[in-house]
């Protein structure tokens, strides 16, 4: 059973002053969920929010460049062993031309997301952002290519990239390990974390809410983390299952839990760059919109050649048309307006943590 609503407004509050909490405080605050405290956290996430950027949204253009991947995540339909997907890399030139569309339709970050491929090393995707931050000096160039080396995030960090995202999944080492094979350790992306904050890289981690396995215990574990790591970047979204991995007949997470926790991730990290991600619209028509009303305030368009767009599913049924698509840039903003968010051409960097 929960702790009282009474309480856990307490541990909001506490939550919005200190920006952390114990785990155990977590942990009530996460048993304690009901509609009510939601929307108790939403007003109070919306608050905080404003305070640090106004009614900005901001829009990144998603180029997901690969789809072939190394390691065998059981969550994910782009893993090695799924014979079933259809695989692609997109050419120099293809990545070139979808940030440049982007960057006419008013895209000022664009983020190359593509699995573990060996195809891509250091110097070939370093000079892919050479040339995108040559052509677009004005643009963030955001990656996010999973675990690599520390001289490879710094080669790529001198070619001018600004921002990397690589979620940690699960900070409880058990929990990581029924998720992953026996070769992909917690330890090992935990490093990859620090080296890409040494490297001095806007970091971005998150989790999937209702990962199979995952319980009140490795959720407070996660909050926790996030809490003490402080990254600048957070992506969560619910669970959602494909059909060709060992995961999929497990149950889809909650978009009411993960609307919560976006909220309590705002008041633990006030500043924080946080996603309405696709998975929640996929799951929930109104997901993004419930998003960006919990303290979320950025949203990710696909920039991809619509060739391959079908190609890229981490997950079944993913959204990838519609607002969701970069041509709907201008339908977007519209969109946005109407709910009383602003959006246009802006970076959108991180605003650090103003005075207490």
């Amino acid at each position: 059973m929960g702790a009282s609503f009474e309480k856990c407004c307490g541990l909001l509050s506490l939550l919005e002053t200190e920006h952390s909490l114990p785990r155990e405080s977590w942990r009530e605050l996460i048993c304690g969920h009901t509609p009510e405290l939601q929307s108790e956290a939403a007003l109070r996430a919306m608050a905080v929010r404003r305070r640090y950027y106004g009614n900005r949204v901001f829009l990144r253009g998603l180029i997901e460049f690969t789809n072939f991947c190394r390691n065998n995540c059981y969550y994910c339909g782009i893993r090695a062993g799924n014979s079933k997907a259809q695989r692609y890399r997109l050419t120099e030139s293809d990545i070139l031309a979808a940030a440049d569309h982007g960057y006419e339709l008013g895209f000022r970050t664009v983020v190359l997301q593509g699995g573990e491929d060996p195809a891509f090393g250091d110097d070939n995707l370093a000079r892919i952002v050479e040339k995108l931050k040559a052509a677009h000096p004005d643009c963030a160039v955001t990656l996010s290519c999973g675990e690599r080396p520390f001289e490879v995030y710094r080669r790529w960090k001198d070619a001018g990239a600004d921002r990397y995202l690589l979620r940690h999944e699960s900070a409880d080492p058990a929990h990581y390990a029924k998720l992953h094979p026996a070769v992909q350790i917690l330890s090992t992306r935990l490093e990859c974390l620090r080296m890409l904050r040494e490297l001095h890289y806007q970091v971005g981690a998150g989790f999937m809410v209702g990962s199979p396995y995952q319980t009140v215990e490795t959720l407070a574990e996660d909050l926790t983390f996030l809490s003490e790591f402080k990254p600048e970047m957070v992506g969560i979204g619910p669970f959602i299952p494909h059909c060709d991995t060992p995961f999929g007949h497990e149950k889809a997470g909650s978009v009411d839990l993960t609307v919560y926790l976006l909220s309590l991730i705002r008041l633990a990290l006030p500043g924080v760059l946080l996603p309405a991600t696709t998975a929640l619209a996929t799951l929930d028509p109104d997901g993004r919109r419930k998003g960006l009303f919990a303290g979320a305030n950025v949203i990710m368009p696909n920039l991809s050649p619509p060739t391959v767009r079908e190609k890229y599913l981490l997950y079944n049924n993913k959204a990838h048309t519609g607002l969701e698509s970069a041509e709907s840039y201008r339908k977007l903003i519209e969109s946005l307006a109407g709910l009383g968010f602003e959006a246009g051409p802006d970076r959108g960097d991180h605003i650090k943590e103003m005075q207490k």
